[in-house]
């Protein structure tokens, strides 16, 4: 997608706040704020010193070339960046609903067949004019990582390789579901082994119809198999199997409604590779109906629906610290 330069420069200077301090709407951002801008985007552009609404505008010309859902709509990058621009805790000289700024946003957009507005969470959206199809930069665990999210995966690829099962299911699968939506994610029993019934977590979800589906999570520490005779630090599938036929077909206990209820879905979580073998096996032993009962997921889909959630890193896993130069600093 390409934005005409006397938008992408009007933008940059909003991002940067080159106007006059008291007919602004928009922060001023010296160069350690404007690499701090970009990072809360979700991006690793760092300001490199030189002019800054010349680097913005650059750098968003960058951020339009990247891959898209459909024509209609900008990178997710782009979203996060007006979302974030657009934060009505930066308010200046107005108001939190921000009138002036996203007037004189719009002025720009308007030129490129968008327009922005706040949705009632608060927060700011794109709408395309021609089609009414509204750009949200909802989490994709398939788009490009910054170098930031990169370290901060390898950072957690680490903590996986020393975690016990209990620390995968408590201080990343609980934390990661419910930031997907989940709720009353409830731990069943693990340390204790008591009336587990082949499941480890148990949740539910409420479709956008008010109907309730419920869901139970078979986890494993490392990889999981197919082999006759497993390692010690692997799973095999066929155990995996009678943990979830337990779990489908055992009732659980749902206090918010005094009620007991079947588990509709599973997953399968591990915290290693699930191998392909291993895929097979379990596809070819279930049947038609269970089959589409069961969902897996392994050590690349936790770590990457965990980076794009932006959920802190688990206890024990310190993050980088990132220096903020004096010299930078606007007062």
């Amino acid at each position: 997608m390409e934005f005409k330069q006397r938008t992408l420069t009007q933008i940059a200077d909003m991002i940067c706040g080159n106007f006059k301090a008291e007919e602004s709407f928009f922060r001023y951002r010296s160069s350690s704020f404007l690499t701090e801008f970009f990072r809360d985007c979700d991006t690793d552009y760092e300001h490199d010193g030189s002019t800054r609404n010349y680097w913005v505008a650059e750098t968003l010309r960058k951020i339009l070339v990247e891959p898209q859902s459909n024509a209609n709509t900008p990178p997710e990058a782009f979203s996060r960046v007006i979302a974030t621009l657009m934060d009505q805790g930066d308010a200046v000289n107005e108001s939190a609903e921000r009138k002036g700024a996203l007037a004189l946003l719009n002025a720009a957009l308007v030129r490129e067949g968008f327009e922005s507005f706040y949705a009632p969470d608060n927060l700011c959206y794109l709408r395309h004019l021609s089609t009414n199809t509204i750009a949200i930069a909802s989490p994709n665990p398939h788009r490009p990582f910054s170098a930031l999210e990169l370290k901060k995966r390898e950072q957690m690829i680490a903590y996986l390789d020393q975690a016990s099962e209990d620390s995968l299911i408590e201080e990343v699968l609980l934390p990661l579901f419910r930031q997907l939506g989940f709720h009353r994610v409830t731990v069943a029993g693990h340390k204790d082994k008591a009336l587990e019934y082949g499941k480890d977590v148990w949740m539910k979800f409420t479709l956008p119809t008010q109907h309730v589906l419920y869901f139970g999570i078979q986890a494993k520490k490392g990889k999981l198999d197919a082999a006759g005779v497993s390692a010690a630090a692997n799973a095999n599938v066929a155990e995996i199997h009678n943990q979830v036929t337990m779990m489908l077909g055992h009732e659980i206990f749902d206090p918010e409604i005094g009620k007991r209820v079947l588990v509709d879905h599973a997953f399968i979580v591990a915290g290693g590779e699930i191998t392909k073998a291993a895929r097979n096996w379990l596809g070819n032993k279930l049947d038609a109906t269970k089959r589409s009962q069961v969902m897996f997921m392994d050590r690349d889909d936790i770590l990457n629906l965990f980076i794009v959630t932006n959920l802190p890193l688990p206890k024990g896993v310190a993050p980088e610290a990132h220096s903020v130069n004096d010299d930078d600093l606007p007062f």
